[in-house]
């Protein structure tokens, strides 16, 4: 005869352990998640965290790697504030999705048109007091908020770019201040 107290124990150890690999099973996927997702986020910006180097001269630089794309994409600030950058030699200026402009709490100026890869768009004007990579910081820096751009990365333009020297050798662009 089976006693039911054995019975009751070995049904809530089996529970118990049915419990524990479902959990280890979670912690696995979770764990795997979040490899995937910094490998994935490194393939998209090998920049995250651009370091430079100050010569003896004086200037500043810094050296990007491109991303998998063939984008040259870094993480910078704009008026203290992290942003991902995107460089973009064909814009104007440094552009701004409207979402991003009302979180750096940018003032808008007169209006305007743009003409850009999907046509003409309204911007506004504005002024970055500070725009940095790496050891890199320009103040004073012109640029639009662009209602219809979407997402939180910056296109880092001419504005900007103009004020530097950029020097491509295969999957790198050294940025590099001369003061």
């Amino acid at each position: 005869m089976i006693d039911n107290s054995d019975r009751n124990q070995r049904d809530s150890t089996r529970r118990f352990g049915k419990g524990m690999f479902f959990a280890a099973w979670l912690l696995l996927m979770g764990m795997l998640a979040l490899m995937f997702d910094s490998v994935l986020q490194h393939q998209t910006n090998p920049n995250s965290d651009p370091e430079g180097r100050v010569s003896s001269h004086g200037s500043r630089e810094v050296t990007l790697l491109r991303n998998r794309a063939g984008h040259y994409v870094a993480t910078g600030i704009i008026n203290g504030s992290r942003v991902t950058f995107l460089l973009d030699t064909g814009a104007t200026d440094v552009a701004v999705s409207e979402q991003l402009a009302t979180r750096l709490g940018l003032k808008r100026g007169r209006e305007s048109r743009s003409r850009t890869a999907n046509g003409t768009v309204r911007t506004w004007r504005t002024h970055l007091d500070e725009v940095g990579i790496g050891p890199i910081r320009l103040k004073d820096i012109r640029a639009s908020i662009l209602p219809s751009m979407n997402g939180n990365e910056v296109l880092l333009g001419m504005s900007f770019l103009k004020q530097l020297e950029l020097v491509q050798r295969g999957d790198s662009l050294t940025l590099r201040q001369i003061d």
